[in-house]
């Protein structure tokens, strides 16, 4: 089977150094998220195409929804691939794929062509189009809105017939634009604009200020990014949960050939120190600094060059332009905000595009804010002279106590609970598969359980806890996702909740 995988166009107008870093770049990003099928793959191409080679056609379902979700790539084709024939041979060709799909239908013929030939594209077109027309029971041509399109790609000396185009996820290839941190607190805003930063070519790593622990005040809008009127005692772990969830879907959808670091922030006892001696009005400028402080920090050791937030202009009162150069004068650093002029409806349409809406959906949000009535023109020695009753000392032990941890290692945490899941590569008689991923995703069919005469459950990671007490407890439940990393939080959540009928399902990958 093959795939031939265009590139996305701002690549192609890069210089030819540059050019060919990229490609190189997202070759090799190709071969990272493949790496399952490595032994019956072959990836190739230096300049304006990459060609993915499959043995098998079994695995081809699987390895296109990859490909849809790299950075780097504007279009994928399936293909077949023949030696360049004559015209004769072109027309044959496409005489066998196409003859009986044109039956009644109108159609076109398209044709690109790279490399030296003595004929043009249109003389292809030309030929093939009149000898589809003679030689089938086609309704005729139609160049303009054609039933069929007969697509081929000359390249040299080889022929490519092109089956089935399918959109591609676009921007720059991961890794090629540096490093960034992004402040990610489970919101729509900060969700969405960790995909545009990682789908602009930036290595993304985490970071998550746990406003948790025994804070008990209505923080929202404390967390960094868009996400304003948004959650601050939700109990930590409930919302650490969810973070870690989130970062990690993120992760293996959208960047997982590259390592990347999530970083937890215990910030609850800034923020009591922030509510005990800062004004007032000044309280939501002045956490912000505290994280983007914090942030900066934390950047030059993961390797970040910038930080990226979720926030976007005008949407609450901390976020006006003045309140933001304020906040930013602290960093220390470039600070990155992919959603700066867009809307909240726009925010939560590209989340649920890319799959996160109900992830955030369910992390609770909050009327009150942390300040009665927070100022919208924070005045930089105002901020600064209640800033001076901070105990500095408090920022420094929050940063010094900052966990950085792989993306892959943030289950780790669950301790004995993560020991006691069981991981199964098949299921056993008696067994009921529960596929929990978000609808979106596609991959490896869970159903194939189903006819093996495994029961199948589809019940969505965001729906478990709530619908798992009401199953049978006399069966024995595999909870399965692509990679198994959100399955196992939450069966060791369901273990901690006294659920002991729990286990993973983390099957091969298809060859």
């Amino acid at each position: 089977m093959l795939f031939l995988v265009k590139l996305f166009p701002e690549i192609t107008i890069k210089s030819r150094g540059v050019r060919r870093r990229l490609v190189r770049l997202l070759r090799g990003n190709i071969k990272a998220v493949l790496q399952p099928w490595a032994g019956q793959l072959r990836v190739s191409g230096e300049w304006d195409l990459i060609e993915v080679e499959l043995e098998s056609a079994t695995a081809g379902p699987e390895v296109l929804e990859k490909l849809r979700l790299i950075p780097g790539i504007s279009v994928i084709l399936e293909a077949k691939k023949y030696p360049l024939p004559d015209f004769d041979g072109i027309l044959a060709i496409a005489l066998e794929q196409y003859g009986e799909a044109l039956e009644g239908r109108t159609f076109a013929v398209r044709c690109k062509r790279s490399g030296r030939h003595a004929f043009r594209s249109v003389d292809v077109e030309a030929f093939v189009g009149a000898g589809l027309k003679r030689d089938t029971a086609a309704a005729g041509v139609d160049l303009g809105n054609p039933e069929v399109l007969v697509s081929l790609e000359i390249r040299h000396e080889e022929l490519h017939l092109v089956l089935n185009r399918h959109a591609g996820l676009g921007g720059f290839p991961l890794g090629g634009q540096g490093a960034v941190l992004s402040l990610i607190s489970g919101g729509f805003d900060s969700a969405v604009s960790s995909y545009l930063a990682m789908r602009r070519g930036l290595r993304t790593h985490y970071c998550f200020f746990n406003l948790g622990g025994d804070t008990h005040s209505n923080l929202g809008g404390a967390n960094l990014g868009g996400d304003t009127h948004r959650l601050a005692n939700l109990g930590g772990d409930t919302h650490r949960l969810a973070v870690r969830e989130l970062a990690l879907y993120l992760w293996l959808k959208y960047h997982s050939s590259h390592r990347v670091k999530f970083v937890t922030v215990p910030f609850a006892d800034v923020v009591r120190e922030i509510l005990e001696k800062v004004d007032n009005p000044q309280m939501g400028v002045v956490l912000k600094r505290m994280m983007l402080r914090a942030a900066g920090r934390i950047a030059a050791e993961v390797g970040a060059e910038a930080l990226v937030t979720g926030e976007s202009v005008a949407q609450v009162s901390s976020q006006t332009l003045t309140n933001l150069a304020v906040i930013d004068s602290v960093a220390g650093r470039l600070v990155i905000r992919p959603l700066a002029t867009t809307d909240k409806q726009r925010i939560i349409n590209l989340a649920r595009e890319i799959g996160t809406e109900e992830f955030s959906r369910r992390i609770p949000e909050y009327c009150a804010v942390i300040s009665d009535k927070p100022t919208t023109k924070a005045r930089p020695e105002r901020v600064e002279r209640e800033e001076a009753k901070f105990d500095q000392t408090v920022l420094d032990a929050a940063v010094a106590n900052a966990s950085i941890q792989r993306i892959t290692e943030v289950f780790a945490d669950e301790g004995d609970s993560l020991q006691e899941v069981a991981i199964l590569a098949r299921p056993e008689p008696g067994d009921t598969v529960i596929d929990i991923r978000h609808e979106s995703e596609r991959g490896f069919a869970a159903g194939a359980m189903a006819s093996a005469g495994t029961p199948l459950l589809r019940i969505p990671f965001y729906r478990l806890a709530g619908e798992f007490p009401r199953l049978e407890a006399d069966s024995r439940y595999l909870l399965y996702c692509e990679r198994g990393m959100i399955s196992r939080l939450h069966a060791a959540h369901l273990k901690d909740a006294g659920h002991r009928n729990i286990a993973v399902l983390e099957p091969r990958p298809s060859s």
